[in-house]
């Protein structure tokens, strides 16, 4: 018997055959092969239907740079490295590495159940990824288009709001302003006044208790203001609680959806979102929350 190559021939005394363990094992197909230059067995699982020869030769040459491989048939004859695992299950071949030439016997076919569903679910797997990849661009434009007909929708429906709203913001802030310097004045006429009796009608003996009894009903005021809105008075909160309760009372006035305005701001940015991701092929599949920068 010869066997085809440059350097495998049965003739030669330095080539002989073995058999080589070739088996399922937990519904998988594992190839257990002598590795010459670590002279130990490794296991090789084999995917009948997603790999060819090319694969099973790189993937022992990738664990012994030392090997020369070839698979050839029980004639003699090279197999392609094109050729699928299943077709070369068919029958018997040979597995030549280096000066080594192992006779693979497939297992029954009548075991192969299991790698067989395995298989299948592989294959659903790739006809899968082919559908995806020959119409995600198509359904991306799709999607698009979609994003960016409703995009322009949001932007007309929100332009007659953003006016309204803008509007409000300016006179909530006129009057918010007011009560602030309002207040200024107040307490520029009260130190004033005090000032006046303290020194030109009265004694500071006599005024001493007034600005006490004023500083404790100060003191009263702001523990109320605390109790009423739960919040400590700052005078940039107390601004921004004055701010919203006149844009609220000129939103009633002018009949403004507060409500409506806040879902379609909403729903802008989530469009706006999906569109960049969809304009981003590398964070297309990555979940928001890796998506969003941290605050």
């Amino acid at each position: 018997v010869q066997v085809c190559g440059d350097l495998f021939m049965c003739k030669h005394k330095y080539l002989f055959f073995a058999d080589l363990s070739l088996e399922y094992k937990r519904g998988r197909l594992v190839l257990e092969v002598p590795l010459p230059s670590r002279n130990e067995k490794c296991l090789f699982f084999l995917r009948p239907m997603l790999m060819n020869v090319g694969d099973l030769i790189t993937d022992l040459q990738r664990e012994d740079s030392g090997v020369t491989a070839a698979v050839l048939s029980k004639d003699g004859e090279r197999v392609a490295n094109s050729t699928l695992i299943e077709a070369l299950l068919g029958k018997d071949f040979l597995l030549v590495i280096n000066d080594v030439c192992y006779n693979v016997c497939p297992p029954e076919k009548a075991f192969a159940t299991s790698e067989h569903a395995r298989d299948m679910e592989d294959m659903k797997h790739i006809v899968h990824l082919l559908h995806t990849a020959l119409h995600l661009p198509e359904h991306h434009l799709l999607k698009e288009r979609q994003l960016l007909e409703r995009l322009d929708n949001l932007k007309q429906e929100l332009t007659p709001l953003e006016k309204m709203k803008a509007q409000l913001s300016q006179t909530a802030e006129f009057h918010s302003s007011r009560v602030m310097w309002t207040g200024m004045a107040l307490l520029s006429v009260q130190g004033g006044a005090l000032a006046w009796l303290t020194w030109w009608v009265y004694s500071w003996d006599v005024m001493e208790p007034v600005t006490y009894f004023i500083t404790y009903g100060t003191s009263m005021g702001v523990f109320a203001y605390y109790v009423l809105t739960k919040q400590d008075y700052v005078y940039p909160d107390a601004k921004d609680r004055q701010f919203l309760h006149y844009f609220y009372k000129g939103a009633r006035k002018k009949k403004f959806n507060v409500e409506k305005y806040n879902e379609l701001k909403e729903e802008l940015a989530e469009v706006e979102e999906d569109l960049k991701r969809l304009r981003n092929p590398t964070q297309l599949q990555l979940p928001l929350e890796q998506i969003q920068p941290k605050p």
